[in-house]
């Protein structure tokens, strides 16, 4: 079966857009059709199961291994994974959530909570990133149905508006210096109680989240894309993550650069 064509755009309301710049995330649903997800499921599970690396059992692994199957970047190496993560749908969302013209990638990632997977730490993906912009974005949207049972995403609303809270990994560290501080600052814990495949939670890249274990029996198939907005330039790394990054998802390029290497595309 053809993958069907994501080229076309979704208006966004503005209380969704308010919304989202407010309380650093917003769900929004039906972002594919219920076929359309079937389709672009099926073909990305092909490949993330092709390109997986973990082979340990569960036991053997630690709080991250434990948390979720991690495979990046998949649009570099399948086809089917490129016309999902370049979709112009996802894109046009993310750069009108972030009130920007153009977005452009930083890596896609499918993240698969196994039956029986382990809790995700609380933490923020832009400690990952050095980008010189906090118009960040990352959709996370789930190929199969999901309920809280199953790791459902979970967000301190308002924490965006800080900017990193602290130098910290996602770890069993994190977990608890970021809980005490999200109950110290008094900020609202949210998640949905269920998503449909095709929904989609956009969230910035400083919101504070994080993920029950998958209480089910079922996988957890979530794929997500990372966007920053266009001219955004590369910083000095603050940590050895982010100089990984450097080096990983923009090509090693030089502090004052601008991000825009042949792994960051605008996507249009």
């Amino acid at each position: 079966m053809s993958l069907p064509l994501l080229n076309d755009t979704k208006k966004l309301s503005e209380n969704t857009i308010q919304s989202f710049r407010e309380n650093g995330h917003t769900l929004i649903r039906e972002v594919l059709s219920k076929e359309e997800a079937d389709i672009y499921r099926e073909a990305i599970n092909k490949a993330a199961y092709k390109y997986n690396k973990e082979t340990r059992a569960m036991e053997d692994r630690d709080t991250y291994g434990k948390a979720f199957l991690q495979i990046s970047n998949l649009w570099e190496v399948d086809e089917a994974a490129r016309q999902f993560t370049l979709a112009t749908r996802f894109a046009k969302i993310a750069a009108d959530l972030l009130g920007v013209e153009k977005v452009r990638i930083y890596h896609d990632q499918a993240l698969y909570k196994e039956a029986g997977g382990g809790f995700t730490p609380w933490h923020q993906d832009q400690y990952y990133w050095p980008l010189d912009t906090n118009n960040t974005v990352t959709m996370w949207m789930p190929l199969v149905d999901i309920t809280e049972e199953m790791g459902m995403l979970t967000f301190a609303s308002g924490t965006h508006h800080k900017g990193m809270v602290d130098n910290i990994a996602i770890s069993d560290e994190s977990e608890k210096t970021l809980d005490e501080y999200i109950k110290r600052k008094g900020y609202p814990v949210t998640r949905s109680q269920s998503m449909q495949a095709g929904d989609a939670t956009w969230h910035y890249g400083w919101t504070l989240h994080c993920a029950p274990g998958n209480a089910s029996a079922i996988t957890r198939e979530v794929m997500t894309i990372i966007y920053f907005a266009d001219g955004a330039k590369l910083t000095p790394p603050k940590n050895e993550h982010q100089e990984a990054d450097r080096q990983r998802w923009l090509c090693g390029i030089t502090p004052g650069s601008y991000a825009a290497t042949a792994l960051n595309p605008v996507v249009e």
